[in-house]
């Protein structure tokens, strides 16, 4: 007998006398109306899962049933939130660090003698006086003078892309006054500046400021020369330097957690920010969770439970999307044929053929700070690119106990500087060693490193072998870079002003190798 005549029956028989058995329904007549009912469109009484055996009554699950599927629903979009929120909480993370050793929003925080590991930064560069620098516009807007001769970005509290600064910003590297306006401005809007609307009320705006000639000082003075941040209804006053701190050798956590207090991050954040700025689904997955713009995030003990198991299991998927991805156009030269891939599929917005690439978001967020076109797109001469790699020739996880060489053939095409450098699996930041600066390069550009780096030696026909590994392969201190026995590493190539040959793929780096 078919269910859909079975739940009649049920209602009538139920009221009147007593419910049927399984049994008695099989035995339910045939009615005027009944026809043959597709089975691929009923429930079966029983349904073997992941979740355990699944129980059902002509379609209706059981109360265990229940309880089990809500349970997994919850767990599947925590993870899922944790996964399209990760950039957000990242940001926050970013945010949160210089204000917690000392540096309020609209002051300035610049690795004067560049980025060491002593701090903990997503993948940071060694080469270039970074500033950081949270804008605060919930005052109203904001006046931010950027010095010439930098590179720099601008990201609102979702790492969304906002502007550039600089040589690639609408000031062209010449410096400029940029006005921020704040969510949902209608004042006036006076001439005289790049006018840049906000989505959000925090903004952050990282520059790195060039070395001239190897010497990074004439960067700093210019730094603190001409940049300025004031809100707009004090312009035309005089304003002094902004409060500069010296970032270098200073313990500072910009990481978001792995932990349950990602959540509280995350809630933290969309009480911040204007409610759906970062659209309809990703609000409503986080209030599916129980997040939600004007309301106290108070999850039973049930729910911590489950967000707290969500928060590891999002944090594990994410790692392999960062390490190891699956998608074949992640990697340079095919997933089969080196370990060097990219963290930019679908560039700055991750879109392909108009489908958001998600893995490779997850991938960039978890690695990385910092989304700008600039960062992506395909600029000969211009810009910079970058290349991951965490595993070796064979496909093995590198390992701070083994040494390994990297050869990057001759010609090594940029026309600025390139680098290598290495970060602790763990961390993702800056691997910690005797070395201040895990890092090699060379090129006119390339800046010269307070705390001592030998000069790298080329071989005879300009190719570079690099070596790594916890002692230096006799007469190659010079190119090698320390590990650490018992801790993971991965490595970045970087290319600034990249030339024709990495985008064509004429020249390519080689594998890292272990030796012994």
């Amino acid at each position: 007998m078919d269910k859909h005549k079975h739940a009649l029956v049920s209602g009538l028989l139920c009221g009147a006398l007593v419910c049927l058995s399984p049994a008695a329904w099989a035995e339910s007549p045939k009615m005027k109306m009944t026809t043959p009912i597709p089975p691929q469109i009923t429930t079966p009484d029983v349904v073997d899962s992941r979740l355990g055996t699944l129980r059902f009554s002509n379609g209706m699950p059981d109360a265990a049933t229940i309880d089990k599927v809500y349970d997994n629903l919850d767990f599947a979009r925590a993870v899922q939130t944790y996964l399209n929120t990760l950039r957000g909480v990242s940001m926050w993370a970013a945010m949160k660090g210089p204000r917690d050793i000392g540096v309020p929003d609209n002051t300035l925080l610049t690795m004067e003698q560049m980025m060491d590991s002593t701090g903990m930064y997503l993948t940071p560069n060694t080469v270039t006086a970074t500033t950081w620098l949270n804008l605060d516009l919930t005052g109203g807007p904001l006046v931010f003078e950027v010095p010439p001769r930098v590179l720099g970005l601008v990201d609102d509290a979702w790492f969304r892309y906002v502007t550039d600064l600089g040589f690639v910003g609408p000031d062209k590297g010449r410096g400029g006054k940029y006005l921020f306006l704040p969510p949902g401005y209608k004042g006036e809007v006076p001439d005289g500046y790049f006018v840049v609307r906000s989505p959000t009320y925090k903004l952050w705006a990282p520059m790195r400021n060039f070395a001239v000639d190897g010497d990074v000082k004439p960067a700093l003075e210019s730094l603190r020369e001409h940049t300025r941040i004031y809100p707009l209804s004090e312009a035309g006053k005089a304003h002094g330097p902004v409060p500069n701190k010296n970032g270098s050798m200073v313990q500072i956590n910009t990481i978001a957690p792995n932990t349950y207090q990602y959540w509280e991050f995350l809630n933290d954040l969309v009480q911040a920010e204007p409610a759906g700025v970062i659209g309809p689904e990703i609000t409503g997955q986080m209030a599916s969770i129980g997040i939600v713009k004007g309301k106290p995030f108070q999850p039973d003990a049930r729910m911590k439970a489950i967000l707290t198991e969500a928060v590891a299991v999002g944090n594990a998927t994410a790692r392999a999307i960062a390490f190891s991805p699956r998608e074949e156009g992640i990697y340079f030269y095919g997933k089969a044929g080196s370990g060097w891939h990219t963290g930019f599929l679908g560039g700055y917005d991750f879109l392909v053929d108009g489908a958001r690439q998600l893995d490779s978001r997850v991938l960039f967020f978890y690695q990385a700070t910092g989304i700008t076109p600039a960062m992506a797109a395909k600029m000969v001469g211009a810009g910079s690119q970058y290349a991951v790699a965490a595993k070796d020739s064979t496909g093995q996880w590198l390992d701070g106990g083994k040494t390994y060489r990297l050869t990057l053939p001759k010609d090594i095409p940029q026309k600025n500087f390139w680098s290598v450098t290495v970060y602790d699996s763990q961390t993702r930041s800056l691997l910690q060693t005797d070395q201040r600066y895990p890092a090699i390069g060379a090129g006119t550009g390339y800046p010269a490193m307070e705390g001592g780096q030998q000069k790298v030696a080329f071989n005879a026909d300009g190719s570079v072998d690099l070596y790594f590994g916890a002692e230096p392969p006799a007469g190659k201190e010079g190119n090698w870079i320390q590990t650490v026995p018992g801790k993971g590493w991965f490595a970045m190539l970087r290319l600034y002003s990249p030339l024709e040959p990495w985008f064509d793929k004429t020249w390519r780096p080689g594998d890292i190798e272990a030796i012994r």
